[in-house]
């Protein structure tokens, strides 16, 4: 079982920086991608950023150019630095990793999702 913990967020003034972390734990043999998500009342969850065991990375076009995601493969961390903050950026941020596990019967590939953090940004 793979859990993901998160941390960071909180209440911010539009144009003001927060930085999100997320740290990975279990059998964990590989990852293939780490990404964060966020959900806004009443929308549904969208992807923010990911970024793969390669480096590549992908960014939702209303956050290129503030947001950078980062990670450490070795200690199995994914970061979120969000700049320049907007009102629109508020929702509940949610990390997600990708990748493969080692359970009794052999590897099994997974997908798991942090508790989820509350960013609010005031304008």
């Amino acid at each position: 079982q793979v859990q993901l913990v998160q941390s960071g967020g909180g209440l911010v003034q539009a144009g003001e920086s927060l930085r999100l972390s997320c740290v990975a734990s279990g059998r964990i043999v590989s990852i293939n991608a780490l990404g964060w998500y966020r959900q806004a009342p009443g929308k549904q969850r969208e992807l923010v950023a990911s970024i793969t065991s390669g480096g590549s990375t992908n960014y939702a076009d209303s956050v290129k150019g503030r947001f950078a995601i980062s990670r450490d493969l070795a200690k199995i961390t994914v970061d979120l630095q969000m700049n320049n903050l907007k009102p629109e950026d508020t929702a509940v941020y949610y990390c997600n990793a990708e990748g493969t596990t080692r359970q009794t019967m052999g590897l099994a590939t997974f997908r798991s999702w942090g508790q989820g953090t509350q960013v609010t940004v005031s304008s």
